[in-house]
């Protein structure tokens, strides 16, 4: 995953028309940067949103969270000469978040996520708002956002607190040459920005909303992606260096149960092994193989079949106006509501834990079969590469596999859903609330331990590979597969004699995490 941005990348231009997770990523990851449009349309339904609260604070005098104060404190009624102070006030209370800070990939995307919503024209803030918030990624100015202290409703207001103190100039932020960070003040002026003061009802919006969960669920879908496809091949690579029955993977065979992500995997792995569906020899001793290797289309699928739905869920999150309240410029009304609950995200997140979880499950299956002499069909013990009487003092993956059990334990422990664990907060105004950004957190850290347990594998096949087919592997296997074990080659060199392997699996994290292509489909 990249952390720098690249000046020759394109640009995600955010306006009236829609921005997809596919560009967030981009963005965060620095492979592309985000411009405002100009269009005169945009800016004019941006402007109008702003005149609307204007002219009704003028007329009416009294707007949730621009004449009051927030939450349960709506019955308090700010005075006049106190409502420019508000929007400061809002964002100084909640400076209380704790934890890890989000990593600089993930704050530049939640800025993305903010920035798409806010441009919807529901929230009533200036074009100036948004310009300000675009130039921080624009110039790679990312306010440090400690990752701990949102329930997820209403919104994630803490974390979303660091970002409206960065634009007016306090609290800390990365530049974009520094490798600390430094004050936002400093930040600001070092990029040729200035802090900016927010109108009424502008720190509410850029607060109250699900830009935090749904920044990450955005990072989380891609990886998630990834995942369903490096598994596949690694499941390949297992049932070569097992000997294992190509024919678990027929087309007819999952024609009889048509999950289309399910079949897709099988059809990978099919395709990796050579296998054609006319073919009916088999290829072990055994009728049918265990299920780590039988079933990995029926768990991998899981994941396959749900990623539409999840990404679908996080696309229409990311496009919507999910602060309170909101302006309806065509009826002239302010609408109060809770578009700020983030239980579809925290639901697709929750959900995807539990199919990315199952999936370090199923490869830590593998890697037990792989390393075991009673079950791998002739490999040496732990895929030993000494010989003689040097195998004695030799080890192999003995302990490889016991780091992949523990990844594999830690990632099933945070399956359980965070939305279940609703708190009543803020004087039982925030009565139900959705954990959403816990759920993303959660699920980032498993597929993060997921990538590692599907490093260590890469490392186990290509041993065991070139211990079954030390003169290259038979003629029948699919390109992709072969390019794929040249790949791992180049990556890590044949363990013979023991050695660390923490470098090895650094080095195939970050060719999993860069989405190498020899390593996937």
């Amino acid at each position: 995953m990249r952390d720098t941005h690249d000046a020759a990348a394109h640009h995600v231009r955010f306006g009236a028309a829609q921005v997809t997770p596919a560009e967030v990523v981009a963005l965060a990851r620095g492979q592309a940067r985000a411009a405002l449009s100009d269009d005169p349309a945009f800016v004019a339904r941006i402007t109008a949103g702003a005149e609307l609260l204007d002219r009704i604070l003028r007329e009416d005098g009294v707007i949730y969270g621009v004449t009051t104060g927030y939450g349960d404190s709506c019955d308090v009624a700010v005075p006049p000469d106190l409502v420019d102070e508000l929007p400061h006030r809002l964002f100084t209370y909640h400076g209380c978040g704790m934890g890890a800070s989000f990593t600089r990939e993930e704050t530049r995307a939640i800025l993305a996520v903010r920035l798409a919503s806010l441009c919807r024209g529901s929230s009533g803030v200036s074009i100036k708002l948004l310009q300000a918030l675009a130039a921080l990624l624009e110039r790679d100015v990312l306010p440090v956002i400690p990752s701990e202290g949102s329930v997820g409703a209403s919104g994630d207001l803490t974390p979303l607190s660091y970002v409206a103190a960065v634009l007016c100039g306090e609290r800390e932020a990365w530049s974009a040459h520094g490798s600390a960070p430094v004050a936002a003040a400093v930040a600001l002026d070092a990029a040729g920005l200035a802090p900016i003061r927010l109108r009424p009802k502008e720190g509410l919006a850029l607060m109250n909303g699900t830009a935090a969960m749904t920044g990450l669920a955005c990072l989380a879908t891609a990886r998630a992606e990834s995942l369903c496809g490096l598994a596949s091949r690694i499941t390949a690579l297992s049932a070569l260096a097992l000997e294992s029955n190509a024919y678990h993977f027929d087309a007819t065979l999952f024609a009889a149960k048509p999950y289309p992500g399910m079949a897709r995997i099988a059809a990978s792995i099919a395709a990796d092994l050579g296998y054609q569906s006319d073919a009916q020899e088999r290829n072990s001793a055994r009728l049918q193989d265990r299920y780590s290797i039988r079933c990995a289309p029926h768990v991998i699928g899981v994941l396959a079949d749900a990623l539409p739905w999840m990404r679908s869920h996080v696309e229409l999150e990311l496009n919507s106006a999910n602060d309170n309240p909101l302006v309806d410029v065509d009826s002239g009304r302010v609408l109060h509501g809770g578009h700020f609950y983030g239980g579809h995200m925290a639901f697709a997140m929750d959900s995807m834990k539990n199919a990315v979880a199952n999936i370090a499950d199923l490869l830590d299956r593998q890697m037990a079969l792989l390393v075991d002499s009673r079950y791998n069909n002739g490999l040496p013990s732990n895929l030993r590469g000494a010989t003689g009487e040097r195998a004695a003092i030799n080890h192999g993956l003995k302990a490889l596999q016991i780091s992949v059990s523990a990844w594999t334990a830690e990632a099933l422990k945070l399956t359980m859903p965070a939305s279940v664990f609703s708190r009543s907060t803020e004087c039982h105004n925030q009565d139900k609330v959705s954990m959403g950004t816990i759920a993303a957190r959660d699920c980032l850290r498993i597929i993060a331990l997921t990538e590692q347990v599907a490093a260590a594998l890469l490392i186990a096949t290509r041993q065991a590979c070139a211990l079954r087919h030390p003169d290259g592997l038979p003629d029948g296997c699919g390109p992709g597969l072969r390019a794929a074990l040249a790949r791992l080659e180049e990556l890590v060199p044949f363990v013979k004699e023991d050695r660390r392997l923490d470098l090895d699996l650094a080095r195939l994290l970050e060719a999993i995490r860069a989405d190498d292509p020899a390593l996937l489909p």
